[in-house]
């Protein structure tokens, strides 16, 4: 696995010059840049396990490119008309039919065993500290706090003409899901009317949102921030405008602006502060 790595540090170092030679392109960061390529940074374990995977996997498939093309090169200069005007007529090779059987079994097995286990460490959390409720609706986002006082609150894009400078476009909403830096936050997910799907690239969190079914997901962010991501399945005409907004605080912030929360939103069970017309 220590080799995989430093070829994949040194692919992912060549595409990275060859990008930034071509596009003059940008560091990574919480948000998509033009011109990006590979993954937004990660600011999860779960994410780190994605990335580590996604090496392998290049490392895998570059190898498996660069020796088929090989096998064609030699086909084409040893094996033409006239480099070779008399072929063989050989009809059998025992260890040939073994290898071309065997390798493919073995390089699936490479890639079998570090996928399951990834599948496995994202899928529930364990021991979570709190617990985050998200319902997808068209075309907006409801976070519930069932442990901090089961208040909740709707999440709306914010339009264009009242975006701030440094706000991105299309990703900014009027309130953010807060959670705190380095705790585990296990994700129950519910759908209102459609299936949507509640994805945060830097979080490696990708997961449908079903009406009459309770999904679950987690993450543990461990840098401060706030991290952006999109609906992910096509739910109607205002697919593209019900962006997620994660704003990850120190513990000290996250207690007094639940403190704050409690008393703006009210328990979950008391209508929303936010009426369905304001995310028309």
């Amino acid at each position: 696995m220590r080799l995989s790595k430093v070829l994949a540090a040194a692919v992912a170092a060549a595409v990275a010059i060859g990008t930034l030679a071509v596009f003059g392109g940008t560091a990574h960061a919480d948000v998509p840049r033009p011109w990006e390529m590979g993954f937004q940074a990660s600011a999860t374990p779960v994410m780190d396990r994605i990335e580590d995977f996604h090496n392998l996997l290049l490392v895998l498939i570059t190898a498996i490119s660069v020796f088929v093309l090989a096998l064609l090169i030699i086909v084409m200069v040893r094996f033409n008309a006239k480099s070779n005007p008399t072929p063989s007529r050989t009809t059998h090779n025992t260890f040939i039919e073994v290898a071309w059987t065997v390798v493919p079994i073995m390089i699936l097995l490479v890639i079998a065993i570090p996928s399951f286990k990834l599948l496995y460490f994202e899928d529930k959390a364990v021991n979570p500290d709190m617990t985050l409720k998200v319902t997808g609706h068209q075309w907006y986002w409801s976070y519930q706090y069932p442990d901090k006082g089961n208040f909740q609150y709707d999440s709306i894009i914010v339009q264009d003409s009242d975006l701030k400078p440094g706000e991105p476009r299309l990703l900014t909403v009027d309130n953010a899901a807060v959670v705190p830096v380095n705790a585990t936050v296990r994700v129950l997910l519910a759908g209102d009317d459609v299936i949507h799907s509640w994805s945060v690239p830097s979080f490696g969190v990708k997961t449908d949102v079903v009406p009459g079914r309770l999904n679950e997901t987690w993450f543990k962010a461990e840098r401060i921030g706030t991290y952006y991501g999109q609906c992910d399945q096509l739910c109607g005409q205002g697919h593209g405008f019900m962006p997620i907004a994660v704003k990850v605080v120190s513990q000290a912030d996250f207690d007094a602006w639940v403190a704050s929360a409690q008393k703006q939103y009210g328990a979950a069970d008391q209508p929303s502060a936010t009426s369905v017309a304001q995310a028309r």
